[in-house]
């Protein structure tokens, strides 16, 4: 299953510190990783601003990219004042060797292009640089396979969609919710405590466990129920579910939400 999530500009709003906010991103991406999330949708809710918006599209994307190319793709700007109190992810891609001696044909790196002499490289992390053909601009980042191991470095481009293992989310954003689910064409799970309980929806899952899944937040003001309204109940392909039947506190927060949620759907869709 290929599980992508959506969240809305404000889900940071509950916190007042930047500090604050930026500790709650961190742990969305962390939960996002550990259950292999392909896209995070930042959708606009009313109650959110730009400011949270830049913060949150900044910080996620910031903690996937794998620390050697982040201080080439990230300048010094103030939403990452607190970058270094964030937990890394430690994904597949953030594991490497700065020594070239250690490069196999078939290794997999992300890279930045670079110009350097009137040519075009990718910096990928180690003690050299690696010649780049393609049409990607400078300061763009790519994903490359090595066509050929230490000492005659080559590499190719490829897509995210040719790497078996997990590489990652992406950040994408959406002018509002119903744009992104009028535009989802596979299924959707609109989390709310007014849905159904999961205890007896096992068969939707087997049903659902080979395809493509877009799991639905709301704010931390308004549940999904107020920001769709009735629209709610014409979604294709969409149920309405509870991850947290019988809770015991007032409010589950969306960091909270994320990973349990997650953590069931996991379960559920592995039988």
């Amino acid at each position: 299953m290929k599980t992508s999530i959506a969240i809305p500009d404000s889900s940071i709003k509950d916190e007042s510190t930047q500090l604050g906010k930026s500790m709650k991103i961190s742990l969305i991406a962390r939960a996002c990783a550990i259950f292999r999330v392909q896209t995070i949708y930042i959708y606009h809710e009313s109650s959110g601003s730009e400011q949270d918006r830049s913060l949150l599209r900044t910080i996620l994307k910031y903690l996937e990219t794998p620390q050697y190319l982040r201080r080439g793709l990230f300048q010094r700007i103030s939403e990452l004042k607190f970058a270094g109190s964030l937990s890394p992810l430690k994904i597949p891609h953030h594991s490497y060797t700065s020594d070239s001696r250690k490069i196999k044909a078939g290794d997999i790196r992300e890279g930045m292009i670079v110009f350097v002499k009137g040519r075009k490289y990718v910096d990928v992390g180690l003690d050299q640089l690696i010649p780049y053909f393609g049409e990607d601009k400078e300061g763009r980042r790519v994903t490359v396979q090595f066509k050929t191991g230490f000492p005659e470095l080559s590499a190719k481009q490829i897509s995210r969609n040719e790497i078996t293992q997990y590489w990652g989310y992406e950040v994408k954003e959406s002018a509002n919710l119903r744009t992104l689910l009028t535009t989802w064409n596979s299924d959707i799970i609109l989390t709310s405590k007014k849905g159904k309980t999961i205890h007896k929806m096992q068969k939707y899952f087997d049903k659902i466990s080979n395809n493509s899944l877009l799991i639905v937040f709301g704010s931390p003001e308004r549940g999904l129920h107020e920001i769709l309204g009735q629209a709610i109940n014409a979604i294709p392909k969409s149920q309405i579910l509870n991850f947290f039947p019988e809770q015991a506190t007032e409010t589950v927060r969306l960091e909270e939400a994320i990973l349990g949620t997650l953590a069931i759907v996991n379960v559920l869709t592995h039988n």
